[in-house]
């Protein structure tokens, strides 16, 4: 099966000094080059998404700004296939699909940042189009969220996005049982 890496907004502005730092963002993105390796070693397709904001009046992801740069760990070799993106999924007015399908891929691996938003609306559109996912839990990201005046912890958002996504949406486990996964 033809499997291809999405790696989701691994930026600057999620990291410790970045305007959107979310908890565990370093770590994360340590587990995703992990993954990143094993596509660069076995050359197998890799997609690197970055968020660009098309908002005048943006404070974050704001175009030729070191925050909007995809982190050192990470960081795409000359080459690879970056596509921009201004929603939270990454195929939405991307050439993402159209790429996937000139390359025949037939399923995806998805990591990255935020859990609960960019690479939910990522996981949820790729099954939407087709493809089985395979969502590396350990190489993604997030943090706290409030509404009406109650704060759910970063942790607690993390496994509830990414429960709510494993079985109909994906698999979700481990960088090595989905490298397990794709050398079986």
């Amino acid at each position: 099966m033809k499997t291809a890496l999405i790696l989701v907004d691994i930026q600057n502005e999620y990291f410790p000094g970045g305007k959107r730092e979310l908890e565990g963002s370093v770590e994360a993105s340590r587990r995703a080059a992990r993954l990143l390796s094993f596509f660069r070693e076995a050359k197998l397709p890799l997609v690197h998404i970055q968020h660009v904001s098309t908002s005048p009046t943006a404070t974050a992801f704001v175009p030729n700004t070191d925050g909007v740069q995809i982190h050192e760990n990470v960081k795409p070799l000359t080459g690879e296939t970056v596509f921009q993106k201004h929603f939270p999924n990454s195929f939405r007015e991307t050439p993402l699909l159209e790429h996937f399908k000139r390359e025949q891929i037939e399923r995806v691996v998805i990591a990255g940042m935020m859990t609960h938003m960019c690479v939910d609306a990522t996981v949820r559109a790729a099954f939407d189009f087709g493809f089985p996912c395979l969502v590396a839990e350990d190489a993604c990201a997030t943090r706290a969220l409030t509404r009406a005046g109650k704060t759910v912890r970063a942790e607690d958002v993390h496994h509830a996005f990414l429960a709510a996504l494993n079985g109909t949406y994906g698999k979700v486990m481990s960088v090595e049982d989905v490298l397990a996964q794709i050398k079986s």
